[in-house]
């Protein structure tokens, strides 16, 4: 890098003037919970800048990448593949990092029949403003990503728990290109027609200024209205949803940051009422796939959501995840930002005091989640008992009485079980599935003696698969602790984690699982997108260079060249 100190100095004032100094942040305390990922990545930067609107975030990105920087935009943080964080030291440029967290904002246009988001707006703010009209987000509160941001899940066709709705998209989006030139050019593709220069197209839709005849209805589309269908076809060879989906590839939509977003256009949906939610227990997995497939087939409305658990991530979430659980539980979604803001923070200043244990935070948390109360209802424990494989299925208040009918059925034909949840019962089950995304690091943190490291793996399996619960390599199964298997069951996405011995190359181990996944036709990743972790296909690659010529924005992801105007790299 030849940018001189004096350069820099010089560039970092400049960045101060627009955004403010206490909202550049360079000392490496300072910028740790922005360059480190919530799973994985960490590196170096040269700042962390926090713009307070989109003007400021126009002008920093302009500035940044005018001048030759790296910029790496993050949303919270809260991706599994580390691809809004730093991989290493080894680029050939210096790294700024954008964090939009201070850029909230949300306006419904068409009387909440759609939105405008920001980059800032979180999925819980999002949901909470839309539950005051009776209306629901393309995607809700799910798995790993409790306090993440719309548009991160845009940015990279985030799945969901959701069955009817699939990957998020939309074709309607304002944002920032590089273009050949070296420079940054606003593009307006929102669908609503903005009057001005840059800066006055994005101060009206900072502020939501959004005329009712300057709006086209016919845009395009806000989310992929065919997945409903695509989803039933259980007989396809071919996975229902993965980040590697041309298919579901438009600008800001799949963009992994090589774009500098500042608004999308979503639909939304009218909410669902008084959903009843159905606990299910089998110890075969053929019966749970009979299940799926006649449940996908047989009925005219799809299920709302069916979170699958295995019993092992089951014990392993009500120990480890017991805090998250009680966390949500009492204080809500909204403070886990907040919470996880403060352990960050409380990581960081331990770390410089010798002999401290850089797991205390969560040697803390363990402790004291000994002391809380029983979270998980008598009945699901009882199952738990029962039955290695478990399903929460929630469905519409329609659909509540035939699927129950079908169950009965079900029940009266396989070895299996089921019971109708209370409200309480069905909000602590889907809590305890999406607690268990986290419990593996914390186990991890608790047991770093006997445990190497994590593999975390989101995998899109045939529609057709029937054989979908994985049997591993007696040679693989040996260099691990514990397997936490949980995942979307009817669109046959399957998160699973794995806790390496001490001693074995987590990275290793990890390619050693994924000729066997090539092998069953399964797609990887299926909705955490490829980060620093995965190899991208070519065509990724190329629709990423098609999006960020100069290779400005967040270079090395899928594992692509860091280099500028992605100069392969020296072998």
């Amino acid at each position: 890098m030849s940018t001189t100190s004096s350069d820099n100095a010089a560039f970092l004032d400049t960045l101060r003037s627009v955004v403010g100094r206490r909202h550049v942040l360079t000392k490496p305390n300072a910028t740790y919970r922005f360059r480190k990922g919530y799973r994985f990545g960490l590196g170096d930067v040269l700042a962390v800048l926090q713009p307070g609107n989109l003007v400021e975030l126009w002008k920093t990105s302009k500035l940044c990448a005018e001048s030759g920087k790296i910029i790496i935009m993050q949303a919270a943080n809260t991706g599994l593949t580390g691809g809004s964080t730093p991989d290493g030291n080894d680029y050939d440029r210096e790294i700024v990092i954008i964090s939009t967290n201070r850029l909230d904002g949300i306006h419904l246009i068409g009387e909440g029949r759609q939105v405008v988001c920001l980059p800032g707006s979180s999925l819980h703010d999002l949901e909470e403003k839309l539950a005051k009209i009776g209306r629901e987000p393309h995607s809700v509160i799910g798995s790993s990503c409790i306090g993440a941001s719309v548009l991160g899940g845009v940015s990279n066709n985030s799945g969901g728990a959701l069955v009817q709705r699939g990957p998020a998209f939309t074709e309607m989006a304002l944002f920032g290109q590089m273009g050949t030139d070296g420079k940054l050019h606003l593009v307006n593709h929102l669908g609503i027609r903005l009057d001005g220069d840059s800066e006055q197209i994005l101060s009206a839709v900072q502020n939501g200024q959004f005329p009712e005849n300057a709006i086209d209805w016919n845009a395009g589309r806000g989310h992929d209205a065919g997945y409903a269908q695509h989803v039933r076809d259980v007989d396809a060879e071919t996975p229902a949803r993965f980040n590697a989906d041309p298919n579901r590839w438009h600008e800001a939509a799949g963009c992994a940051g090589k774009l500098v977003v500042f608004a999308v256009r979503l639909d939304t949906f009218k909410a669902n009422r008084n959903p009843a939610v159905f606990y299910i227990g089998t110890n075969s997995t053929h019966d749970l796939e009979d299940l799926r497939r006649h449940i996908l087939t047989s009925f005219d409305e799809l299920p709302i959501a069916g979170e699958y658990i295995h019993r092992d991530a089951f014990n392993i979430a009500e120990v480890y995840g017991k805090d998250t659980t009680a966390i949500i539980r009492y204080m809500g979604t909204r403070f886990l930002p907040t919470f996880f803001g403060m352990k960050s923070r409380f990581d960081i200043a331990v770390q410089r005091i010798p002999g401290i244990s850089g797991h205390l935070s969560d040697l803390l948390l363990q402790a004291f989640s000994k002391i809380l109360p029983k979270q998980l209802p008598a009945r699901m424990c009882e199952f738990r008992d029962r039955f290695e494989h478990h399903l929460m299925l929630k469905v519409s208040a329609e659909l509540a009485a035939p699927v129950k009918a079908y169950l009965e059925n079900w029940r009266s034909q396989t070895g299996g079980d089921f019971f109708a949840c209370t409200p309480e019962e069905g909000k602590l089950a889907f809590l305890h599935r999406f607690a268990a995304a986290g419990a593996a690091i914390r186990y991890r943190a608790i047991h770093s003696k006997t445990a190497e490291d994590i593999v975390a793996l989101d995998v899109a399996l045939r529609r057709n698969d029937r054989d979908w619960f994985e049997t591993l390599p007696q040679d693989i199964e040996d260099k691990i602790i514990v397997k936490l298997y949980y995942g979307h069951f009817f669109c046959h996405v399957m998160h699973q984690d794995y806790v390496v011995k001490k001693g074995y190359n987590a990275m290793a181990v990890e390619h050693s699982m994924l000729p066997g996944l090539d092998a069953r036709g399964a797609r990887y990743p299926a909705e955490h997108n490829v980060g620093h972790l995965y190899d991208a296909p070519e065509e990724m690659i190329e629709h990423y260079r098609s999006l960020d010529p100069c290779n400005c924005f967040n270079p090395g992801i899928g594992k692509a060249t860091k280099k500028r105007n992605w100069v392969a790299e020296s072998v």
